[in-house]
């Protein structure tokens, strides 16, 4: 042994100390990581070959070990740092020669290539970051972000500390459009810093305020990285699981959990929604504090704000952007809560209930049992029998053919279930209550041009209302649905249209708009269940390209931007009637209805698509959409380039037991919370040096397994581990965020300025970590409403 040390704990401090050496040389990232593990891996095969590296193994054969079986402990809870007085034996860290663990490391090379970058299950998951990346640099080449700065400078300028919040607000909208930290801090950078500076703003807020803010995409879905981290903890949450329940000898996950060992990036995007926005709160808390204790330091400054509404009245504001909205959404609730509105869902299955399932299953035995009544409480273990109970006197225990209903039983229970259905649907409700906040927006906008229109479209939000009330039940089809409420679409799409010129012709609603259509269209179709990040990511991208294209061609006074307005209405309708009719291909029997809709969503694809291929050109022609497709391809490239090197080298980890020994020395500790705790502080410090990429694939898939493998929600597990990330792009010295603003910042600005700046946002994003550690309902929150 080496200066007292164990063999595995050289080879350690070998492969990281080539990491950090590698990573310090200046090679690009990706090769630097993988040469680490090949160098690495030569030193240790030929310090074990001369007999040097040997580690000290727990003697399985011995007495003690064999009474430690008998007691119960499993297998894999037996180590040297939970029971340090076991018999050992001495043993090279490569036990069957450097040749063979050479061999094997090849080999899993190849199968974690195929399984993660080329053919496994979670390609179709990682495409969604190619077109994520390609949504976010469009949308930041389009010049998006100098309206919005421009925009809310102007409504938070003359509040103290106003440029500060506008900066927060536009870094938190960018994150949610773009999630591209880089690109978003090099634009505020650019156009923000000069005015904050001009205007008497300190310089280590004006730095440290860009830069946070900046990084906001890093946590404000859709972000990149919930996405390279959720499909690495899907993975090992689910394997995790696995073991947990076979060590507890439970049959398998879903057993012992009551539900599938399933984490989704589509639940990561909903548990990610608020902490994100916390975050920018607290954010923004600070710079208005800052203002208020040193108000020479950030003054209010007055960018020309201007009102047409001012003079309406002193409670106009009040009214229609605050009072009106609230009372719309009450009563839309209220509708809900006196059974109005609500599901209608009539499906009625052909088999008996007795083939519903109880919250868990019952027949285990004894350990699994207890297992399961220390995680899920008695009470519901108690509930589960009874309800298992009652499923078997119902006819649980009959056969498939015994328990099928007649076709009178199940038309009596379809009729019950017409009879106990909401009158309106929530999906519809959802519509007319969107249209009723446009209308009023579009009075508070607007208040001396003629109320007609948007009075028309609110009577045909009433008089849809009455006649889905009146003359619609959940038996009626799609067909008849669009032949009945017909004149109150009209009347509402009439209103509609008045109503968005009114909103277009307010400077900030034109600027916001359009790209807040684009993020609610792609985080509410995820966060919705309406489809996965995949295709979300793909519909992003492509209405990122024609928003792009669009505002080139405003500025063209020769060229007419409508292919993209109809391009846009186009996949609006497409999106309407896939939701509404039975469009599949492979079903046997077309309705006419659905064969009138499949036809009109041809003919709008076709529309779309021809839109969004002049989009294109358009970009093309402005030498726009050349540079975007290539910084594109060198982001997505760089992220699998360094997934495959971060492979290479957690491989080597695995080769000489490395990843076992960090396992089993975090499994030594009692409190799954103390693991967890000491996994953030490592990620915490490691951010001074590694960048996010390089802590998800090579430190996550270590210590994974572990805080994966216990009780703790894998939501709120993963999104701790996100905000800590985000925090690498700020602590000194190597944080990137740090780089990008240093590098566009005016030469009045030093870098101590920049360090001095990030400081405060480092400990707000300590705080932001500790209440989410004391209020994990701050995560899991959205997830269990959209549950």
């Amino acid at each position: 042994m080496i200066f007292g040390l164990d063999g595995v704990e050289v080879g350690l401090i070998i492969t990281f100390a080539c990491l950090f050496g590698a990573i310090m040389s200046g090679y690009p990232v990706a090769f630097a990581i993988g040469g680490a593990g090949v160098i690495a891996f030569g030193i240790l095969a030929a310090l074990s070959d001369a007999g040097i590296l040997l580690h000290a193994a727990v003697d399985d054969r011995s007495a003690e070990y064999a009474a430690l079986l008998a007691e119960g402990v499993a297998r894999g809870d037996i180590s040297l740092f939970r029971y340090p007085d076991l018999p050992t034996y001495e043993a090279p860290i490569f036990p069957q020669g450097w040749e063979h663990a050479f061999d094997r490391t090849i080999a899993l090379i190849t199968n974690r290539m195929n399984e993660r970058v080329f053919a496994g299950p979670s390609i179709e998951t990682l495409l969604a970051v190619a077109m994520f990346v390609l949504m976010g640099i469009t949308l930041e080449r389009s010049k998006i972000a100098n309206d919005l700065l421009t925009s809310m400078a102007r409504v938070f300028g003359p509040l103290p500390g106003g440029l500060a919040v506008s900066i927060v607000v536009v870094g938190a909208f960018l994150a949610a459009s773009t999630g591209i930290v880089g690109a978003t801090v090099v634009t505020m950078g650019l156009l923000a810093l000069p005015t904050m500076l001009r205007n008497g703003y300190s310089p280590e807020l004006s730095t440290g305020v860009i830069a946070a803010s900046g990084t906001l995409g890093q946590i404000i879905p859709p972000s990149i990285v919930i996405v390279l981290l959720g499909t690495l903890a899907g993975d090992l949450y689910s394997t995790a699981q696995e073991e947990f329940a076979t060590e507890l000898q439970c049959p398998d996950a879903l057993t012992y959990l009551g539900e599938p060992a399933v984490l989704s990036v589509g639940t990561l995007f909903q548990a990610a929604l608020l902490p994100g926005i916390f975050l920018a709160f607290l954010y923004g808390a600070y710079a208005f504090g800052f203002a208020l204790v040193f108000p020479h330091k950030a003054p209010a400054v007055d960018l020309g704000t201007k009102s047409d509404t001012a003079m309406v009245g002193p409670y106009h504001n009040l009214t229609w952007f605050l009072g009106a909205p609230v009372a719309i959404i009450l009563f839309a609730i209220g509708l809900n809560g006196v059974g109005l509105a609500g599901s209608q869902h009539i499906q009625i299955s052909s088999i008996a209930e007795q083939g519903e399932q109880a919250e868990l299953r019952t027949n285990v035995g004894e350990a699994c049992q207890i297992a399961m009544i220390e995680r899920h409480g008695q009470e519901m273990w108690d509930r589960a029998v009874a309800q298992q109970a009652e499923i078997n006197a119902a006819g649980g225990n009959l056969s498939q053919d015994e328990r099928e209903l007649t076709e009178e039983q199940v038309e009596e229970l379809r009729l019950a279930a017409v009879e106990n259905a909401a009158p309106i649907s929530s999906t519809v409700l959802i519509a007319w209550v969107l249209a009723a906040l446009t209308f009023v927006l579009a009075l508070g906008v607007a208040p001396r041009e003629s109320k007609t229109p948007i009075l028309i479209g609110a009577a045909g939000i009433v008089l849809g209302l009455v006649l889905d009330i009146a003359f619609l039940s959940p038996l009626a089809s799609p067909g008849v649905y669009f032949l009945v409420l017909a004149v109150p679409y009209a009347m509402v799409l009439y209103g509609l249209k008045h109503a968005f010129v009114r909103l277009g012709k307010n400077e900030l609603l034109r600027v916001v708009f359009p790209p807040l259509v684009l993020i609610v269209a792609v985080l509410g179709s995820i966060l919705g269940g309406i489809t996965n990040p995949t295709p979300a990511a793909a519909l992003g991208a492509a209405g990122a390209i024609m928003l792009a294209a669009y505002r080139k061609l405003e500025e063209d006074p020769e060229k007419s931007a409508k292919p993209i307005l109809w391009g846009t209405l186009a996949m609006a309708l497409m999106l309407i009637l896939g939701t509404t009719f039975d469009l599949r291909i492979g079903i046997s029997e077309v309705t006419f209805e659905n064969g009138v809709a499949y036809f009109f969503a041809i003919i709008a694809f076709f529309i779309s698509m021809t839109s969004l291929l002049y989009a294109c050109w358009v970009l093309f022609a402005k030498n726009v959409l050349t540079p975007v497709v290539r910084e594109s391809a060198k982001v997505t490239a760089m992220v699998f380039a360094i997934l495959i090197g971060s492979q290479m080298l957690n491989l080597v980890l695995i080769s000489f037991g490395g990843e076992h020994y960090i396992q089993d020395f975090l499994k030594a500790f009692d409190s799954e919370y103390k693991v967890f705790l000491i996994v953030m502080l490592v990620l915490f410090i490691l951010g001074f040096v590694l960048d996010f990429l390089e802590i998800i694939y090579i430190v996550v898939p270590i210590v994974g397994p572990v805080i994966y493998g216990g009780t703790l929600d894998p939501a709120w597990v993963t999104i701790m581990i996100a905000v800590n990330l985000q925090t690498s792009f700020l602590t000194p010295p190597f944080g990137f965020a740090l780089f990008y603003l240093r590098g566009v910042a005016p030469p009045s600005i030093t870098t101590g300025h920049i360090y001095r700046g990030v400081i405060p946002f480092v400990l707000i994003q300590v705080v932001g970590l500790g209440l989410l550690w004391m209020f994990p309902g701050i995560v899991t929150l959205v997830p269990d409403l959209l549950s």
